[in-house]
């Protein structure tokens, strides 16, 4: 039997993956000018964003409780295995969530299962894991193997990202107003990254030729084999510069192959429109 993956939308997978993939996605909440929605699944990101742009101020939730309940209860029931691949646990309450429910279901259904990995990523950096492990279990692999490689690839995956406008990191409290004042009139970028599940800054960067400079000297001094690996690229809604970017990995780094989507509606809350988002492996599997 095939092993079942299932993930959040903190993985910033296109809807069409979770139908083309047989994956289970878990929804964050995103309340939106008054309405709620389902990330991914009820809500496209660009609405957030243009929202957003507009002035509006979306709040998120996490995964709610009955649905970890429902999901776990059916695996159990029809005796499936199952591996979730979690959001960061340092970023959201999900995956406590999830162990919390599926522990609950285990009182029912002690043969429960369900393995759940806490990725420590974010974004597409956890849309990757995701979708190597869906790749793996569809050629039939064991659970072991599933779970080996989604742990590799957690532990192995670089995160770099820059946000258009601080003012959004500000009003989600990330800094303060007047950082995010400061920055808007010095067209300061923040260039951050991912360490152990937690978001840190690394550098302040004046405009965004430079920080995609800087980007490109990260990977060549992080990334490993980049020429043969899938770099991911999530945006908040700035498919032109993507474009550009794609390129100069291209003409730079030698990369050939890109998963590129729109940042989530839940993530996107939170980082705002104009936000770039890099994932590519420090190391590669059988290295």
């Amino acid at each position: 039997m095939t092993v079942k993956i299932l993930t959040d939308s903190g993985s910033d997978l296109p809807l069409h993956f979770f139908e083309d993939n047989n994956v289970t996605l878990f929804s964050l909440g995103v309340h939106l000018d008054g309405q709620d929605y389902e990330d991914i699944a009820t809500i496209e990101p660009t609405k957030v964003f243009e929202a957003m742009r507009n002035g509006s101020a979306p709040k998120t939730s996490q995964v709610p409780p009955h649905r970890f309940k429902e999901v776990f209860t059916e695996i159990a029931k029809e005796k499936q295995s199952a591996v979730y691949i979690a959001f960061s646990s340092q970023l959201s309450g999900t995956y406590q969530t999830a162990i919390m429910m599926s522990e609950e279901v285990k009182e029912e259904y002690p043969d429960l299962d369900l393995t759940i990995i806490d990725t420590k990523c974010a974004s597409l950096g956890q849309g990757l894991v995701v979708k190597a492990a869906a790749e793996l279990a569809a050629k039939g692999a064991s659970k072991e193997e599933v779970i080996n490689l989604a742990n590799f690839y957690s532990s192995h995956m670089e995160h770099l990202f820059t946000v258009d406008d601080l003012e959004y990191l500000a009003r989600g409290g990330r800094i303060s107003k007047a950082s995010a004042f400061v920055g808007g009139l010095l067209n300061i970028k923040p260039l951050l990254n991912v360490e152990d599940g937690k978001l840190v800054p690394l550098e302040k960067i004046r405009g965004k030729k430079k920080v995609f400079k800087r980007i490109i000297e990260l990977m060549e001094e992080r990334g490993v084999d980049l020429s043969n690996q899938t770099i991911g690229i999530s945006h908040g809604d700035v498919e032109n510069e993507v474009n550009e970017l794609q390129k100069l990995f291209e003409e730079k780094l030698g990369c050939k192959s890109f998963y590129i989507n729109v940042i989530g509606a839940a993530i996107g809350s939170h980082a705002g429109p104009g936000t770039i988002s890099i994932f590519f492996l420090n190391e590669q599997p059988n290295s």
